[in-house]
């Protein structure tokens, strides 16, 4: 009889970026809350973690990152204000979305040493169980939130489990690609992954996508993992070790919706374009408006 793999309950979040490609909107506001919509860019991260049946939140942060945490308590103040001013339909959204006591971490990254460090800062939060990573710049677009399906998967192959997506050939060099045995299958086991390889050198053009399902394993390789790319601790330099063990199997889980990457300029105003463009109420509004920006600009 099959052992089923242990539970995933625990997510990471690792919101201790600088943000410089938004100076100055971020001198004072962490990137990770710049919204898209009418929603802060983690939490939409946050909720895909939510709707896979994500327990605990874990926010590994750094400095000036205060009001993160800010927004992942209550606020009296503001609830009763809104309480006072009949604002029901507010007040009601608040309290849905804040998470339950004790069901948020947060830990400090105090040098930027790159996300396998993050990731290891999170380690005694994390403890010994399998747990979930979700990088906050990458929002994932689609029907069914990627770490659902992943969570899917897991239930299946168990192990280890990174979420990719294919790209341009010749973009390969600017991500981390991986090699699978089968590139157009939903799942696939990984043969090898490199962190953005040199332009005609890549194994594939699948790359790692910000998610991840990863066994606590992977601590105690970062433990002892040197500077890579970038003269920083990569994560996808750890995952490459743990790959070598037998008991650590690792499998592809193919995303084909709709990446925005939000570190990135055009990113994030295409985010705030296909997002606004699917919300009920401000869709056909925002699609008018647009269409009449362009018309005028064509004119």
């Amino acid at each position: 009889m099959t052992t089923a793999p242990a539970k995933i309950r625990k997510a990471v979040f690792p919101v201790a970026g600088l943000g410089t490609r938004f100076l100055p909107a971020t001198k004072a506001c962490p990137k990770e809350m710049l919204t898209v919509v009418d929603r802060p860019v983690i939490q939409h991260v946050v909720d895909e973690a939510k709707a896979a049946g994500i327990e605990h939140f874990v926010f590994v942060t750094g400095r000036n990152k205060g009001v993160i945490e800010d927004h992942f308590d209550s606020q009296f103040e503001l609830e009763r204000t809104l309480e006072d001013r009949g604002k029901t339909a507010e007040l009601t959204v608040l309290r849905e979305e804040l998470p339950a006591a004790g069901q948020t971490s947060f830990t400090r990254q105090q040098a930027a040493l790159g996300l396998g460090h993050a990731v290891w800062c999170a380690r005694d939060i994390v403890g010994s169980e399998p747990f979930a990573l979700l990088l906050p710049d990458m929002l994932h677009y689609s029907s069914r939130p990627c770490l659902a399906s992943m969570m899917e998967a897991y239930g299946e192959v168990g192990g280890n489990l990174v979420a990719v997506s294919p790209v341009p050939e010749d973009q390969t060099q600017n991500y981390g690609i991986v090699d699978v045995e089968d590139a157009k299958a939903g799942v696939s086991e990984i043969k090898t992954m490199v962190e953005k390889p040199k332009p005609g050198t890549a194994p594939s053009n699948l790359h790692i996508t910000g998610r991840y399902i990863l066994q606590p394993e992977i601590f105690d390789i970062l433990e002892t993992q040197g500077p890579g790319a970038g003269n920083e601790i990569q994560l996808t330099d750890a995952m490459l070790r743990l790959l070598g063990r037998a008991d650590q199997p690792f499998h592809s889980v193919r995303f084909d919706g709709e990446l925005y990457d939000c570190g990135s300029k055009i990113g994030f105003l295409m985010a705030n374009v296909a997002y606004g463009l699917a919300r009920e109420g401000l869709g056909d509004e925002l699609r008018e408006e647009i269409t009449k920006h362009l018309d005028k600009k064509s004119g």
